[in-house]
This record gives structure tokens, C-alpha cells and sequence, in this order.
């Protein structure tokens, strides 16, 4: 059977993304209940770092431990791909060493190489284009608390970035329909959108793209990468935040979402985190138990 890869949404079938996002809400109750469960016994993930992360490294390296296995961490000052190795060389070699590796990087393309010339299972934990892995976070949390996001309406508010990319690619793969709002010149990539023309649609304000919707996300305006254009996005973002008063234009049962880390004050008001809305802690906590589905799932020690 050729290897499995996560690198984008569209890489797994809608209904085994629905049954996986099922399976991680009974490894969260598992974990809760003090269930010894370890179907990674003697594997290792390899985890490749070229961006920083808090939330990324914690959870897929918890995940690995509480479930029986091992994690290893490579920074760029840890590997020679900080020395300029080929992308598929490195990966002819680590997948003969590690039974499933994840990469932070930037460019997508990157991690296209590296799967193609891997024997193992490789996942997206965040690439410039894409962030499949906190959309099953996302998905998980609204699923809890609301139920199936299927038929619903979500809305993106500020940058078309990797984040609003994987939004549209969920869109398609859950069944719901994603209204962004964007300032001019920072919509996301023409082309995924108008493949999506059925379930996206640009709104002008955020006002409109949040009127009636069950759930409102944000990100911040200045990715990793483009600190040195903070000011020009801060000017240019400014009515694209995310407050209390703008949740009120949502539907009455809508959530609030953010990936985190935040900037308060300028994506969020400096009280939409604690908004009784608000399930961003949920949402975070969540990577934990959708990347352990994940790899159960790429590694077949679960079959849905």
C-alpha cells in the first residue's frame, strides 16, 4: 500500500476526516478517564522545525509520549538541512530512520519533496501556504460544542493566509460555507478560491462576513516571516478585529476561534479571548488529540 501523507486537507477522504475527528474525541476522553493507550510503542516521529512553535512541538511530542512512543526534535542548527542538504536527501535518510515525521517550514513545495522521497508517513505542520493540522483542532472543538459544522457558516476575518488557505480546503472537505473578509491586496490565492466558488464567498467588511455565522476566526495580520511589515498591516487591518461587538452580528450560538498566539489589541480586542464565545483553549488543547488521531490513522494502528 503506498505511503500516506497529510500535507493538505484534500489529502485524506471526507469521511474518514469526519470519523477522524470522532476518534480524536475519544482519545481525549481516553486520556481524561487515565486510559493507558500506547499504539506507538517503539515509534519515533521526527519533528523538522524551521519556524518556531509552542503549540506544534508540545503536542505532537506529547501525543507521542503519552501514547507509548518517542519523539525527536531537529531544529535547522540540528540538522544539515541548515547546511544546505538537498530536501530529498535528507529525506531518503530519516524515513530509514524515523516512522513518521513532521515538518514546520515555509515554502509548500518543500514539503512536497520531502514526501516523495519518503518512506514514511509525512505531515504539514505548517508550511507557508497550508496548516492542515490546527483545522482539525478547529473542527474537534466546534464538533464538541456544537455539533456538526456541516450546512454551517463560518467566517475568516483578516489575512488570506496559510490559515484562511486551509479554511477554504475545509470548507469543501466538512461541508460548510466560508465567507472571508480581507482588506484590499491580502486575499487568499485567487485560483483556490475560484475552484471553491460554490462554498466561498469575499465579503468587503467583516461585518458582512460575520452577519449570522456559527463560527468567526482570526489570525494574526503579520505571519511569521513578514514581522518587517507590521506597521503597513497594522494601518491596513484595522477594521478587520475581532471583538465582543462584532461576535454580536453572529449567529446567537456562534464561537470564536484564533490558532494562536494572539496580539491583543490589534486581530482581537483586548477581551475577546475571555469572551464566554471564545474556545480558544479548547481549541489549542485540541491539537493534542487530533494529531494523535492523525498519526493513528497514517500509521494504521487505527482503521476507520
Amino acid at each position: 500500500m503506498a505511503t500516506r501523507h497529510f500535507l493538505t486537507l484534500l489529502d485524506i477522504e471526507p469521511d474518514t476526516l469526519e470519523k477522524l475527528m470522532h476518534r480524536a474525541i475519544e482519545l481525549k476522553r481516553m486520556l481524561r478517564e487515565g486510559v493507558v493507550y500506547e499504539p506507538f510503542k517503539n515509534k519515533v516521529l521526527g519533528m523538522i522545525f524551521e519556524k518556531s512553535s509552542t503549540r506544534t512541538r508540545v503536542s505532537f511530542e506529547s501525543a507521542m509520549i503519552q501514547c507509548g512512543g518517542g519523539a525527536i526534535f531537529l531544529s535547522p542548527r540540528d540538522t544539515q538541512l541548515g547546511r544546505g542538504e538537498p530536501v530529498a536527501d535528507t529525506a531518503k535518510v530519516l524515513s530509514r530512520m524515523a516512522d513518521i515525521i513532521m515538518i514546520r517550514t515555509f515554502e509548500h513545495e518543500k514539503i512536497e519533496t520531502f514526501s516523495r522521497n519518503s518512506r514514511v508517513p509525512v505531515i504539514n505542520a505548517l508550511t507557508d501556504t497550508y496548516h492542515p493540522c490546527q483545522l482539525l483542532a478547529d473542527i474537534q472543538t466546534y464538533i464538541e460544542h456544537r455539533g456538526s459544522i456541516r450546512g454551517k457558516t463560518v467566517a475568516w476575518i483578516g489575512d488570506g493566509n496559510n490559515m484562511c488557505h486551509s479554511y477554504i480546503n475545509a470548507a469543501r472537505q466538512f461541508g460548510f460555507q466560508l465567507r472571508i473578509a480581507c482588506p484590499s491586496g491580502f486575499e487568499p490565492d485567487t485560483t483556490l478560491v475560484a475552484n471553491n466558488s460554490d462554498r466561498v464567498t469575499l465579503t468587503a467588511t467583516a461585518e458582512q462576513a460575520v452577519d449570522g455565522a456559527h463560527m468567526v476566526v482570526t489570525d494574526v495580520w503579520a505571519s511569521m516571516g513578514q514581522e518587517q511589515e507590521q506597521s503597513e498591516r497594522r494601518a491596513a487591518f484595522v477594521k478587520f478585529q475581532v471583538s465582543p461587538a462584532l461576535m454580536d452580528k453572529a449567529h446567537e450560538s456562534a464561537l470564536f476561534m484564533h490558532c494562536l498566539p494572539a496580539h491583543r489589541g490589534e486581530e482581537v480586542s483586548e477581551n475577546m479571548l475571555e469572551d464566554p464565545r471564545s474556545v480558544v483553549w479548547d481549541e489549542a488543547e485540541n491539537r493534542l488529540h487530533a494529531q494523535k488521531a492523525l498519526m493513528e490513522y497514517l500509521l494504521g494502528t487505527w482503521k476507520p
